[in-house]
Order: C-alpha cells, then structure tokens, then sequence
C-alpha cells in the first residue's frame, strides 16, 4: 500500500480524510478526491515554499493510489 507523507498536522485530528472518503464515498467520488489531489500537489510545486520537492512526493502518493484503485476495478 502507498505510504502517505508523514506530518503532524496529518495525524492531529481524529479523522482519516482517506479514510473517511473510502467508507463514506463510491469509488469514482474516491477516484476524483485522489486526482484532484495529485492536481493540487503539481499545482503547487515551485509556489509554495520555493520549489518544494515534498509537492511533487505528495503528487505521486496520489497517483499511485489512483492506479491502485484503478487496477482494482
């Protein structure tokens, strides 16, 4: 399984956003959720924190899930 970016601010609440979409949205909701994710990561890059290389490792956290997921259809 892919391993997402360790941060503290991942694990201060409660709730699991990834979590929470698997149990609580259809796939192709997930699906979307994953690649508007992997967007926002690409989006990003070069603009926040100067070139930050931790965008781009997020990004590609969501696209392997989103192959995960389309592999398991």
């Amino acid at each position: 399984m892919n391993e997402r970016p360790e941060s503290a601010h991942y694990h201060s609440g409660s709730i699991d956003v990834w979590a929470f979409a698997d149990e609580n949205f259809n796939q192709d909701e997930v699906i979307g959720f994953h690649r508007i994710n992997a967007i926002k990561y690409i989006a990003r890059y070069g603009r926040k924190n100067g070139k930050n290389i931790n965008d781009l490792k997020k990004a590609i956290v969501s696209l392997e899930k989103l192959i995960e997921l389309e592999e398991a259809k």
